[in-house]
């Protein structure tokens, strides 16, 4: 006779709830049907203990979970700027909670590793304060990066620009749109746009790759933002209202991608707003969307209009037949430039197991001398 674990059904609903699935959902993962699920949130019945553990396997949670009294209290790992209609959110789903803590383990080795080779702190870590003017933060990020805005190219090359610029004066840019390396684990746009880790010696963005590519210029300056203010947190990025170093945040990206007085100087109030959009696009060398957004808020475009014009993008985005791009692209992207070469260098003289690389950046032990190749190390 099977053993029964006596799970908690309250923890059972705040599993499932936590990791959106349903009693369906659950029942499908688990070769069940959903009459069973719901004797065991009911009360009724207990599962065996070799479908508790699949149960704890599908919900992402550990397995002792289930067990205890009631659903427990989870805290993100870093200060969470998120709102919703100015409210802040309060449910984080297991792919945000897990892709934090990879990124927190990631940045802690480094910071290891740095101080290994006795490296110094970031001096523009922190540098500004959200007291300041949001020109000063402006400029001063510019400087700090030295680059400014491209003579020619499009929106794509300044981004890779800017993401290199940033890379060289030590700060690790992630980008990915799912927990490590898992395809099944998709991270939501509408849940977060990006985080960073304001750390003096090894800060880090990470941008949520699940958002439309046009409006991923954007949550990267918005990150750097937080990175000069010296303030660690996850963002939404959203227009409207929100947290103050949030609304700050959004007010140093707009102006640094496209400087309010520039915009209302070139832009045409005979031509509608979605043809001036097309026509300044090659002006500022940014995106329609960030174009857009930055007419927003200043207010040439009704919000109803931005917002139907962004999930529009996203829908386009979405239906878009990408192949998903290149093994070692993606991890060099997932993981940061600086990071890939100081981890792979480590491997390669034997001062870490491949075993342990190949953990850190989610990519099997043995691509880890291909991808050495990829970094041309």
């Amino acid at each position: 006779m099977a053993i029964r674990a006596k799970i908690t059904p309250s923890v059972l609903r705040w599993a499932l709830s936590r990791a959106d699935l349903s009693e369906d959902g659950l029942a499908s993962k688990l070769g069940t049907k959903a009459e069973r699920i719901r004797t065991w949130l009911d009360g009724d019945a207990q599962p065996t203990f070799n479908q508790a553990q699949r149960l704890a396997k599908a919900a992402y949670i550990p397995f002792g979970f289930l067990f205890l009294p009631e659903p427990p209290e989870e805290e993100l790992p870093l200060p969470d700027l998120r709102t919703v209609r100015n409210k802040a959110i309060r449910e984080s789903s297991p792919e945000l909670q897990d892709v934090i803590k990879q990124v927190l383990r990631k940045q802690a080795w480094y910071v290891d590793y740095l101080r290994d080779h006795d490296h110094s702190e970031l001096e523009f870590v922190g540098s500004c304060s959200i007291n300041d003017e949001v020109n000063t933060v402006v400029e001063k990020i510019k400087n700090n990066l030295g680059v400014s805005r491209p003579s020619s190219g499009n929106w794509q090359d300044y981004h890779r620009d800017l993401v290199q610029a940033a890379e060289r004066i030590g700060i690790m840019v992630m980008r990915a749109g799912i927990v490590g390396s898992n395809t099944h684990r998709k991270l939501s746009v509408k849940e977060f746009r990006g985080f960073a880790i304001a750390d003096k010696l090894a800060p880090v963005v990470f941008i949520n790759s699940s958002d439309a590519p046009a409006a991923r210029l954007f949550t990267l300056v918005h990150e750097l933002a937080h990175i000069w203010l010296g303030e660690s947190g996850i963002s939404s990025a959203s227009t409207g209202e929100g947290k103050k170093e949030e609304v700050f945040c959004n007010e140093v990206a707009g102006e640094f991608l496209v400087p309010k007085n520039e915009l209302m100087n070139y832009w045409d109030e005979r031509e509608g707003w979605q043809t001036n959009v097309s026509l300044l696009v090659a002006r500022f060398h940014v995106s329609k969307l960030v174009l857009a957004r930055r007419a927003l808020e200043a207010g040439l475009v009704e919000h109803d209009e931005y917002r139907n014009f962004y999930a529009t993008e996203m829908q386009a985005f979405k239906d878009s037949d990408s192949s998903g791009g290149s093994f070692y692209r993606n991890a060099g992207a997932r993981n940061s430039r600086q990071f890939s070469v100081a981890v792979v260098t480590e491997a390669l003289r034997g001062g870490i197991l491949l075993r342990d690389a190949g953990a850190l950046l989610n990519i099997p032990p043995n691509k880890i001398k291909q991808y050495a190749g990829e970094l041309q190390l």
